[in-house]
């Protein structure tokens, strides 16, 4: 989660990008889920990221305890998956933890997380800290475990979306809620007052005029009766060069600024900041909320 947004403001939002503007396209092709688990009665952090090439379907597995410490790390390479499932075993904590997947049926979107028709299981200890999928019944086989849910709480995404002048993507904004379409639509060419708009299941939500002026900031929405914060950072797209994106961050959380350090900017406008990551990781831990961040690329 290093790279994940790291600076605030009370009006105005300068958030961290973690991909150049001379970055490929291999990097867009990346969708990173953030779990909360646990991991012998404390809290951890668990990052699988979904990757896509030429080569085929990958992922990664990542887990950090509560002081920011990984833990473990492994690589799932695409052209590993010939036969698209297996297991792996690694060392975490000083015990063995073991890492269980079938992807061979899985079904796909036009992104790189599978949707459906899979498994992936985190074993420790003897229990699953983490289950993906809907292929439950074969991944309480293959893991040889009692069939007990885990306690993992999704907790951050972090996704590449691309458009010329629509982005979409979906998202759940609360546990066990209603999966919402989210729409962000921005016309900047030719125009002398460009304005951005953001539609949730076609309603628009927020609308910001005067964007030249407005390249940064926040906004609160309301979506299933829950307060939703939006961030947004659209200077590249303005300002920038051709192939920069725009970033957003969708967050349900009403009391995370209180969290949030302030530091002094190098930016002349001096906007309150998140230290690199670690309030933000905090705020995620005491369960404050789950937050969405999007990198927006105009296609060439």
């Amino acid at each position: 989660m290093r790279d994940f947004p790291s600076c605030f403001g009370e009006n105005a939002v300068q958030i961290a990008d973690s991909s150049s503007s001379s970055s490929s396209k291999a990097a867009q092709n990346l969708v990173t889920c953030v779990y909360k688990s646990i991991l012998r009665g404390k809290s951890c952090l668990i990052s699988i990221t979904w990757s896509k090439n030429m080569m085929g379907q990958g992922f990664s597995v990542g887990i950090d305890d509560s002081t920011n410490q990984c833990l473990c790390k492994v690589d799932i390479k695409p052209w590993l998956f010939s036969k698209r499932k297996g297991s792996k075993s690694l060392e975490a904590d000083a015990s063995k933890m073991y890492i269980y997947w079938d992807l061979s049926s899985a079904k796909f979107g036009s992104g790189p997380e599978p949707l459906e028709g899979f498994y992936l299981t985190i074993v420790f200890d003897k229990e699953i800290i983490l289950l993906l999928g809907d292929l439950t019944k074969e991944a309480y086989k293959k893991s040889n475990v009692s069939p007990v849910s885990s306690d993992a709480i999704f907790i951050a995404k972090r996704e590449h979306i691309f458009g010329k002048r629509f982005y979409g993507t979906k998202a759940r904004f609360c546990e066990n809620g209603k999966i919402h379409d989210i729409t962000i639509e921005c016309d900047a060419v030719g125009l002398a007052d460009p304005c951005l708009m953001i539609r949730v299941d076609t309603k628009t939500v927020m609308q910001v005029k005067r964007l030249k002026w407005k390249f940064r900031g926040n906004q609160s929405i309301m979506v299933d009766g829950h307060s939703v914060e939006v961030y947004w950072d659209v200077h590249n797209w303005l300002f920038g060069t051709a192939l920069g994106n725009a970033v957003f961050m969708f967050h349900t959380c009403l009391t995370a600024e209180k969290l949030w350090t302030s530091n002094t900017s190098s930016d002349s406008s001096a906007v309150l900041c998140l230290s690199k990551s670690q309030t933000f990781r905090d705020s995620q831990l005491q369960g404050l909320g789950f937050s969405l961040i999007l990198y927006a690329w105009k296609n060439e």
